[in-house]
């Protein structure tokens, strides 16, 4: 009987550990939507549609130098566009310039769905058993990464390529790998080890990818 009970808790813990994996991601919340700090008490007659419109995409576009000369990332999330807050949804645009690559990096709360508006992307991620995934995207191919999974676009053309990704979060988040591991002071020992290469190579990578120190 005890085996049983146990077995049957066992059983009602793994049950409520997929359970919240399935809902994980932004907090519901209470209401339509949540109004900002600033604009907490004001009548919700004074609250209009610009409220729920953003419009720095086409702003930016207008702007920007054409072929662009550096990769360029144009983000609507919560920090930004603040109806956003509590909807679990943000979006990008990123423009690549020839040659470029967006290096592997993560979301961790959110899965990406990248639609390619414009060029070519070539494009993969790496699952948790090892496996690499790829694939070449031209212009209307829309390709999904999974929340949390390390991945990459990569323009190999000799053209521009600019895409649209939509988030299953307010507030994805972005860990860039390469940056992560080399430009935020993790000891050198530890990288040649973990890397099975030399002390120099490490400060090698450590000098490109290590941001400037803030004024």
């Amino acid at each position: 009987m005890v085996s049983m009970n146990y077995y049957s808790l066992v059983l009602v813990v793994v049950a409520l550990v997929w359970a919240l994996a399935a809902v994980a991601g932004d907090p519901d919340i209470l209401g339509d939507f949540i109004v900002p700090a600033p604009m907490v008490g004001m009548p919700p007659t004074n609250i209009t549609s610009d409220f729920f419109t953003y419009t720095d995409f086409l702003a930016a576009k207008e702007y920007m130098p054409w072929p662009p000369q550096y990769f360029i990332v144009i983000k609507a999330n919560m920090e930004v566009f603040p109806a956003l807050n509590g909807q679990s949804v943000s979006y990008d645009m990123l423009v690549f310039p020839s040659r470029y690559v967006n290096p592997p990096h993560t979301h961790q709360r959110a899965a990406e769905l990248l639609f390619v508006q414009s060029g070519a992307l070539s494009v993969g991620f790496v699952d948790t058993a090892g496996k690499l995934y790829t694939q070449v995207l031209v212009a209307g191919d829309i390709f999904v990464f999974p929340k949390g999974l390390v991945h990459y676009q990569y323009n190999q053309g000799p053209n521009p390529a600019t895409a649209f990704s939509a988030f299953g979060s307010a507030a994805p988040g972005t860990v860039n790998v390469p940056a992560s591991v080399f430009g935020t002071g993790i000891d050198d020992a530890v990288l040649a080890k973990s890397f099975k290469t030399d002390f120099w190579t490490v400060q090698k990578l450590k000098a490109a990818l290590t941001p400037p120190p803030k004024k």
